[in-house]
């Protein structure tokens, strides 16, 4: 038993030996670990800038897009795709703020790239960049008259009746927000030619129906009544454009509306919309926009080619303004959406305009992992523009339908 006990004092020597050296060596503290601590007052996602009173958030997604049959958005030449059409984008969004002692100073900026059927169709754009600062806006931004009354319905393709082009512009606006749900906005915009038709040195003569034909301007520029015809709502003198909006919020839904005078095209349009939550998981909601500008309508050199034998010339309405871009003195949207089971949710769309045109979509929106999102949809169109002339001419693509099936893959974070 002696023998065992030595023996077992004699294999523990060394390791207590070892403990006892390495307990004299001096080791270096290690460095305190800085934490971010994220920023709630500010929404979900924020987290402060280490040494500043700054909170920051970055957010963004990329997409895939696929689409067959006929190209519901076609209002010229040609509608019917050959082929599919293969969308690739990403989007990252920068936001900052912080609190001053008169109020939130915030930033916004959104940067976006686009892959398109084969072409680099945008290249690192900046879609957004402004300045937000205790309810003031001023930079660049969408249009108020697009984002005040909401973004349409959750339809991919919510926008085949315009309600005004997702266009860019300069802005400077005034948000005012109550405790009760009640905001209104004002403010000044510079408008924009993006997105529109422009002719060049077309000239069109009220009361004429707005047609523009392939030599117009040589016909009756010299006529003291003729008005030189303008594409966009980019202003050319001092006068901006002048938008005002409000709303009203609350647990049932809510109701809202925008209206804008155009400068440039010295006109106005205004929308209103009411959006209703029936029960957990159901909205409904219902859009309706009214403009004074007239329609203008450019001869479709490539339609009329391809239907040469039916003896017509074929017009298509021009895209004008970023303010009231639909057919005719009117239009309606309306929509719902019903989230069925935790992941998926079904969502529609319905449209029709004062040049009877009429749209549908509907898809189901299925979240495979939380941040990543599969999407199939049907869109259909109605091409109903009955406009014709004395000399029996057309819309292009009068009374024709289209058909439209897509898929949309989207990661976002």
């Amino acid at each position: 038993m002696k023998i065992r006990t030595a023996l077992a004092a004699l294999a523990t020597a060394p390791l207590i030996t070892g403990h006892a050296g390495a307990a004299d060596v001096i080791s270096a503290e290690p460095e305190p670990m800085e934490y971010v601590s994220t920023c709630p007052a500010y929404g979900e996602g924020y987290i402060n800038i280490p040494g500043t009173k700054t909170c920051m958030n970055l957010s963004g997604y990329v997409r895939s897009d696929l689409k067959g049959g006929d190209n519901v958005y076609a209002y010229k030449g040609i509608k019917k795709r050959d082929t599919y059409a293969w969308l690739a984008r990403a989007e990252l969004v920068f936001q900052t703020a912080s609190d001053t002692e008169l109020g939130t100073l915030g930033t916004y900026i959104e940067w976006r790239s686009q892959w398109d059927d084969g072409d680099n169709t945008l290249d690192s754009q900046l879609r957004a960049g402004y300045i937000q600062f205790a309810g003031l806006r001023v930079g660049m931004s969408e249009s108020i008259f697009w984002y005040w009354t909401g973004y349409l319905g959750k339809v991919l393709n919510d926008d085949i009746v315009d309600p005004g082009m997702n266009q860019r512009t300069n802005v400077i606006s005034y948000t005012y927000a109550m405790d009760n749900g009640f905001s209104a906005v004002i403010g000044v915009e510079q408008g924009t030619d993006s997105g529109s038709d422009n002719r060049g040195r077309n000239y069109y003569l009220p009361g004429s129906g707005g047609r523009i034909g392939p030599d117009a301007g040589a016909d009756i520029s010299d006529d003291p009544a003729a008005r030189h015809f303008h594409s966009g709502s980019l202003i050319d003198d001092y006068t901006p454009n002048v938008l005002v909006g409000a709303r009203y919020a609350q647990g049932w839904g809510s109701i809202a509306a925008t209206g804008v005078y155009d400068a440039r095209h010295e006109e106005w349009a205004t929308k209103l919309r009411v959006n209703v939550n029936i029960y957990d998981g159901l909205t409904l909601w219902l859009m309706g926009g009214y403009k004074s500008d007239d329609d203008y309508y450019a001869y479709d050199d490539i339609y009329t080619a391809r239907h040469i034998n039916k003896g017509r010339n074929y017009y298509y309405r021009m895209h004008t303004s970023q303010y009231g871009d639909w057919g005719g003195k009117w239009a309606v949207w309306g929509g719902g959406s019903y989230q069925f089971i935790e992941a998926a949710s079904f969502n529609t769309q319905l449209t029709y305009d004062d040049t009877s045109i009429f749209t549908a979509s509907a898809n189901v929106a299925y979240t495979l992992t939380p941040g990543l999102t599969f999407t199939p949809e049907l869109s259909y169109r109605r091409y109903g523009d009955k406009k014709k002339w004395d000399d029996n001419s057309r819309v292009s693509f009068d009374g024709e339908n289209a058909f439209q099936g897509m898929v949309r893959l989207q990661r976002s974070f």
